[in-house]
């Protein structure tokens, strides 16, 4: 049968059934096909921008470890480079046979390794090439060190400082990383070397606190020697290709970032590199992109779980979309704080150090430096209470130097309550009635100009300080206050009991928390811009005019407070005022009266009896003043420059009432030492003691021991016999 003509049949019939029922449900498929590629879509952006977003964070994370190794390191090589112009300077009068037989010179090199951590060994090498001296061994064994490559270095390139690779010592067989330099004659001229070796394993030990996984640190010289790996795979003999990416990125800049895999283990990394100060030497950290890979790989799964949530219906697309954008941020958000802790972490190390090194320094010298001061001061108070009221040109002159002297005495003071190294004797403190005693003065010696209030507590706690400290800080601060209001203004010194709950403490601030006693000192001035209330409490900062500030003032309070267990914070805007508040802690001992008022007598103290004291003191200075100033307020004095001859003396006078003896002596027995065998041998004996500087004699936990009676240098004759005849009267 025929069908006629535009008559369809079964079959295009059903194809026209089936592209009709595909064109009504077309915009289904078109969603189905969208809930799948729109996540697809979406997952894969995702996965670019995280990965470019952990790449870019390893960079920034390697530049700042990279930058951190490179300080590290200067400062070894810098602290090792001036070990060896001391030696320079040491050995510049002597001739090689002088330097070969000379005892004294083996001593002093004996004892540089103590001074620098990182030091291992000093050596001396003739311009032949045999050694001439060392620190390890005396006399120096006959050892031919011309085939060293940093002697020959060193020789070719005067001036310049050699930085050899790790090789062994021909005396110790230990592998060193060394320094190299010509040493100086008489006359300037260039004559023999000079080597200090440093242990490879004090650089590697400083890298393992801050590698973790698969990080790598190496250290390495500008010609692609390797000096320093860890993790330790090296032999300390590799050498870096030309066509290594650390030849390579140092042959452009000093700094940068590369990556590569690395020859030494194969592992591919992210590296930062920078060098090590004007050395030929350049640090590198890497950062594997395996670690890179594996975090990037656990965010995927994180990824992939919301894009098949995503697949499963067209509908919750968006809220999903915007809950994991939600989560993105929240991550991202949380990393970032992260990241600024660990940053501030690692600023706090930094300043740590520097103050660190500012304290010891500042110990190192304080207690020669009171010792002179002492003398000064003392002999001037003296000549000055006994020269002829009449002579006002020579009075002017001896009160000029007396009061420049109190002047350095109040810096060296300043220094050590800044170091938080200064002996404190607490006690029971009525903030009330310091305060209180303290406006009057104030209110004389500051600027007539000023409105001073003191608003005090009601059922004020007792806090548990050094008074005098704590009146000093008080200063401090209301003479910064007067210099900030050159107008006029109010000043306002507040007390308060506070309680610096859990959540406050946890703040990077560094305190505890609890009950305190607050002091606020307030003022209407300039006020501080934030940048520079970050920096207040640094030493030596300060925004006054030159010669009007030291900028030790606020970090003596800050070190003060710290030392006393405390709490400082500053509030400050420009045009706004200061208020900088003291939180000390609450004490909890028994009721009774506060600390009295340090005694300010203007008149030596003598003697009633005529009483025997032996002084022991080793600067003998510092002795012949303590000793004439005793004897002139009438006592009998016996003098001893150390332990056994004070010891010796005691048992020949049994007369003897009081000891008074520095903490710091030379010889076997320190002050503590001698005061405690005195006291076995006398028990009814009175101690006093005296120091410039001390570290745990009779100072623990920054505070005077129980019962010690103490001196600070420098003294007066006047404070000198006060304080013996109150010890001798208690």
């Amino acid at each position: 049968m025929r069908m006629k003509t535009g008559e369809a049949g079964p079959g295009s019939r059903r194809s026209l059934a089936l592209l009709n029922g595909f064109r009504a449900f077309l915009p289904y498929y078109g969603l189905i096909a969208a809930s799948v590629l729109l996540p697809l879509l979406i997952f894969a952006f995702a996965a670019w921008q995280n990965w470019r977003q952990l790449e870019r964070l390893a960079e920034e994370r390697g530049t700042r470890r990279a930058a951190l190794v490179a300080e590290h390191a200067l400062k070894v090589f810098q602290g090792n480079e001036q070990i060896i112009r001391r030696v320079d300077d040491r050995t510049r009068s002597l001739d090689w046979d002088g330097i070969v037989h000379s005892v004294d010179l083996h001593t002093f090199l004996k004892g540089l390794p103590a001074e620098v951590d990182s030091l291992e060994g000093v050596a001396l090498i003739r311009p032949d090439g045999w050694l001439a001296s060392t620190s390890t061994v005396f006399p120096a064994p006959p050892v031919d060190l011309s085939d060293r490559a940093y002697f020959q270095a060193v020789r070719n390139e005067p001036g310049r400082t050699h930085v050899s690779t790790i090789m062994e010592g021909h005396v110790s067989g230990q592998p060193f990383l060394r320094l190299a330099r010509q040493r100086s004659n008489p006359e300037g001229i260039p004559d023999g070397v000079i080597v200090v070796s440093m242990a490879p394993d004090y650089f590697t030990r400083f890298y393992h606190t801050i590698t973790r996984g698969e990080d790598a640190v190496t250290m390495a010289r500008a010609d692609g020697a390797v000096l320093i790996r860890e993790p330790g795979i090296t032999t300390g003999r590799e050498i870096l290709s030309p066509g290594s990416g650390f030849m390579q990125g140092i042959a452009r800049t000093e700094r940068g970032i590369y990556r590569t895999i690395s020859e030494l283990d194969r592992v591919e990394r992210i590296h930062a590199y920078q060098r090590v100060g004007t050395y030929p030497v350049y640090v590198s950290y890497g950062i594997s992109l395996h670690a890179v890979a594996r975090e990037w790989r656990a965010n995927l799964t994180t990824f992939g779980a919301v894009t098949g949530i995503a697949s499963l219906a067209l509908g919750l697309l968006s809220t999903l979309v915007l809950r994991r954008a939600q989560q993105e941020r929240q991550m991202f958000t949380e990393y970032q704080a992260e990241v600024r802790r660990r940053e501030e972490i690692e600023d706090r190390l930094r300043q740590a150090q520097k103050m660190e090194a500012v304290g010891q320094l500042t110990g190192g010298v304080a207690h020669d430096f009171n010792n002179l001061l002492t003398v000064v001061i003392g002999s001037l108070d003296m000549l000055r209470r006994r020269m002829d009221p009449d002579n006002a040109r020579d009075a002017r002159l001896i009160t000029a130097a007396f009061e420049g002297a109190q002047r350095a005495a109040a810096l060296t003071h300043r220094l050590l309550a800044f170091s938080r190294q200064q002996p404190l004797d607490p006690k029971p403190i009525d903030a009330n009635k310091l305060v209180a005693g303290m406006a009057e003065m104030l209110r004389r010696t500051l600027s007539e100009e000023l409105d001073i209030e003191t608003v005090l507590a009601g059922g004020l706690w007792r806090t548990y300080a050094d008074p005098n400290q704590l009146e000093s800080a008080i200063l401090n601060l209301a003479v910064n206050a007067r210099d900030a209001m050159p107008d006029g203004g109010k000043l306002t010194i507040e007390t308060a009991n506070a309680r610096l709950d859990e959540t406050y403490a946890a703040a990077p601030q560094d305190v505890v928390p609890g009950s305190y006693v607050m002091i606020s000192v307030s003022d209407t001035g300039t006020g501080m811009t934030p940048d520079v209330v970050g920096r207040v409490f640094e030493p030596f900062f300060t925004t006054k005019p030159v010669g009007k500030g030291t900028g030790l003032g606020l970090p003596q309070v800050y070190g003060f407070i710290k030392q006393s267990g405390g709490h400082v914070v500053v509030y400050s805007e420009p045009g706004q005022g200061t208020s900088v508040k003291l939180y000390l802690p609450r004490y909890h001992g028994n009721e009774g009266e506060a600390a009295p008022a340090p005694d300010r007598a203007d008149e030596p103290v003598h003697s009633l009896n005529g009483e025997t004291i032996l002084v022991v003191e080793d600067d003998a200075m510092v002795r012949r003043f303590t000793v004439e100033a005793l004897r002139h307020a009438g006592h009998c004095v016996l003098e001893a420059a150390d332990g056994p001859a004070a010891l010796d003396l005691l048992d020949r006078h049994p007369e003897t009432a009081l000891l008074f003896t520095d903490v710091v002596l030379a010889g076997l027995l320190n002050g503590r030492q001698v005061a405690e065998e005195a006291l076995r041998r006398r028990p009814n004996l009175k101690v006093v003691f005296t120091t410039g500087y001390t570290r745990n004699a009779i100072v623990h936990q920054g505070r005077l021991d129980e019962g010690v009676e103490f001196l600070g240098k420098p003294f007066t004759a006047v404070s000198l016999c006060a304080k013996v005849r109150s010890v001798l009267e208690r």
